[in-house]
């Protein structure tokens, strides 16, 4: 059995002093009612750890599965579930010298979602202060980008369409209510692939479409000139 002296054990207290990850305490507060998990919690601070402490953007499902006593598959499915969420994301970036191409993880939906929920329960706590009576809503919320390809596909998505479709809302600027539109042309048109999709919105994209009731209309004069 290994001893360490008195000394050895203040440097290494000291050492853990020297460093730290910030994770905003509104994260830790709000990810149970976000329906993480506590894994899913350390595998988003872990992704923090490493670019925070040691400048690693996009560390391998190996890297993190070794430091949370988990197999890289278990790990993998993790991040995917992240992704699908909008709690997790990949960015691209080429670097303009050399041309490379590289990636790292992108937890802003995390952040975006959780402060969400902060400003829905302080408004909900305001009106329940003034006891001002509120109206039931009639239509249910809508589904999760992410889930909602999910139920049209019928199965879970890969994490290129996982990143396709981010690429679309945070890099080409469609909005969500564009992006379900075109989903639901691939599935009246029976070509359910993100391809098809993504041709789609490039062809909205062409014809300066910048809403849902423009598609619609952009649509309904390609099918009558095919009729």
């Amino acid at each position: 059995m290994t001893v360490y002296s008195n000394n050895s054990i203040e440097g290494l207290t000291s050492l853990m002093q020297e460093g730290g990850v910030y994770a905003p305490l509104l994260l830790l507060r709000t990810y149970h009612k976000l329906g993480l998990t506590d894994t899913e919690l350390l595998l988003l601070l872990q992704l923090m750890a490493f670019k925070q402490a040691e400048g690693v953007e996009f560390p391998t499902p190996e890297q993190l599965a070794n430091r949370m006593g988990k197999t890289a598959q278990e790990i993998g499915q993790l991040l995917r579930r992240l992704m699908r969420e909008g709690l997790l994301a990949i960015d691209g970036e080429e670097d303009p010298v050399t041309g490379l191409q590289s990636e790292r993880y992108n937890w802003s939906g995390w952040f975006d979602q959780a402060a969400e929920l902060h400003l829905s329960e302080q408004r909900s706590s305001i009106a329940q202060d003034s006891k001002v009576p509120q109206q039931p809503s009639s239509e249910p919320p809508p589904i999760n980008l992410f889930s909602l390809f999910e139920q049209e596909f019928g199965r879970p998505l890969s994490p290129f369409e996982l990143d396709r479709i981010s690429s679309w809302l945070d890099e080409d600027g469609y909005s969500d209510e564009l992006v379900r539109f075109a989903l639901k042309e691939a599935v009246f048109s029976g070509k359910l692939y993100i391809r098809y999709i993504d041709r789609i919105l490039l062809e909205w994209s062409r014809n300066r479409v910048t809403n849902v009731e423009e598609a619609r209309s952009h649509t309904q004069r390609y099918r009558n000139g095919k009729s």
